[in-house]
């Protein structure tokens, strides 16, 4: 029986037809698939196991009832080179991103960030409780003690005190107290010889830790951004001329956990490493952790004849260059119940 070639070449014809048809419409899916919005109402964090295959993440997710149609995304992925290519950790996942997207981002490796803030004026003491009950962090310096924490992380004979640049630092799950700690000392280490580097001439300070200490000082002393130049000021003329500080934060920081919250006459007059109403030029450390604004403060101080200041009872404080200037300054806003302790150099 003869088949005419026309007869072939129809039949043939209408099988490409459908062919194609097929693949055009695969394409139309896998695009629309790729396409289509994660099902979800808010973010989500979602985790990729460390050795976790592409197949094995859509499953999930489509049990999940995040993905929808997880085959084309696999087919996507495989003829793309990028099926292999997904980094384990965890991924923040959110309503308006595509199928399409969310690979991409499981590709990239752009884990999900977890935070933590190092507050301006924490104690090393403070720095810790917050470490120790962050659940972002892994725990590893539990059993330490403070005294040898430094060492733990790699730093000995070094004094924990001020050693830490206040900031909020982003960090992936997995991230160890250790590596936290270890991350903003070195920040401060950064910070402080950049600053340092670029300092005004002539300040009676000769080392970047001299002026970590003086930091730490402005620091507690005010939280008034303006302020900050003129404070760190007074203590550089002070300095210069042979005065004492005279600033209650270190008579506070020596008395340590004693102190109940009222700083009394014996208080200043107890001799302490620390009293710089008893003893002249700067404590033995810092205080506490001082931000980049009283470092900048330190290194580039307003030094306009003020010797002196007192609280105005509102956080802000009134200058002067004279005792005598001082003494009125102190009548008015404290001894008038308008504000808190007398303060001569801070």
């Amino acid at each position: 029986m003869k088949i005419r070639r026309a007869s072939i070449i129809g039949i043939v014809s209408g099988l490409l037809l459908c062919l194609g048809g097929t693949a055009f419409w695969l394409k139309l899916e896998m695009d629309d698939a790729l396409g289509s919005k994660l099902s979800l109402n808010q973010p989500i964090i979602y985790e990729i196991p460390t050795g976790q295959s592409l197949v094995g993440v859509t499953g999930d997710l489509t049990r999940m009832r995040i993905l929808e149609r997880p085959v084309f995304l696999i087919w996507h992925a495989r003829l793309t080179g990028t099926a292999s290519m997904i980094k384990a950790g965890e991924y923040q996942l959110s309503p308006d991103l595509s199928a399409a997207e969310m690979l991409e981002l499981f590709v990239s490796g752009r884990v999900f960030q977890r935070s933590l803030t190092i507050v301006e004026g924490w104690t090393f003491r403070e720095l810790l409780d917050a470490v120790g009950s962050a659940p972002t962090l892994e725990s590893t310096l539990d059993d330490i003690a403070p005294e040898n924490m430094m060492a733990k992380i790699g730093f000995p004979d070094t004094h924990p005190e001020g050693r830490f640049l206040p900031d909020t630092y982003h960090f992936p799950k997995g991230t160890t107290d250790a590596d936290f700690l270890i991350r903003a000392y070195r920040a401060m280490e950064h910070y402080l010889d950049k600053t340092w580097r670029g300092r005004d001439a002539g300040l009676p300070l000769e080392t970047p830790y001299d002026a970590l200490i003086l930091a730490s000082i402005v620091e507690k002393e005010t939280a008034i951004p303006e302020e900050r130049e003129r404070i760190a000021g007074v203590f550089v003329q002070r300095l210069r001329k042979g005065m004492r500080l005279q600033t209650d934060p270190t008579v506070i920081y020596g008395i340590g956990a004693a102190f109940d919250g009222n700083l009394r006459r014996r208080d200043l007059d107890r001799d302490t490493p620390y009293n710089t109403y008893t003893r002249k030029g700067l404590p033995p450390t810092p205080i506490a952790n001082p931000g980049t604004a009283a470092i900048d403060a330190v290194m580039h101080p307003l030094v306009d004849g003020s010797l002196y200041f007192v609280a105005k009872g509102d956080g802000s404080h009134h200058f002067s260059a004279t005792y005598e200037e001082h003494t009125q300054a102190v009548t008015r806003f404290q001894l008038r119940g308008k504000g808190g302790k007398k303060k001569q150099g801070g």
